[in-house]
């Protein structure tokens, strides 16, 4: 699934949220112009059971951008960022994204 876009330990490698790209890495995909990449972010400590956040950044060659913020929960719905709400992408973009956290690219 991965495309060889994996982070590296360049201090300008930095996630839409400013932390480096190696944090919290699962891997990534691509489509049309677009490279995805998603990250664990750590979980919600207040909620029982544990509950893991995702970020998933978008690079069309503007820098990473975030695309789209989900838990593992099923209750909870994605929170995408406003220019790609109701894109039609959004369906196929949470598959691979379920995809990559059932089998993380961390080799």
């Amino acid at each position: 699934m991965g495309n060889g876009v994996r982070p590296d330990n360049d201090p300008y490698n930095l996630r839409s949220d400013g932390k480096p790209g190696v944090d919290g890495y699962l891997g990534d995909f691509r489509r049309g112009p677009a490279t995805f990449t998603l990250y664990s972010i750590g979980s919600h400590p207040a909620r029982k059971p544990k509950i893991i956040e995702y970020l998933l950044d978008v690079e069309d060659g503007a820098g990473a951008r975030e695309c789209c913020r989900f838990t593992d929960d099923a209750e909870d719905v994605p929170e995408w960022a406003p220019a790609w709400r109701r894109d039609q992408w959004c369906p196929w973009i949470l598959e691979q994204c379920r995809a990559l956290i059932a089998e993380p690219d961390t080799a």
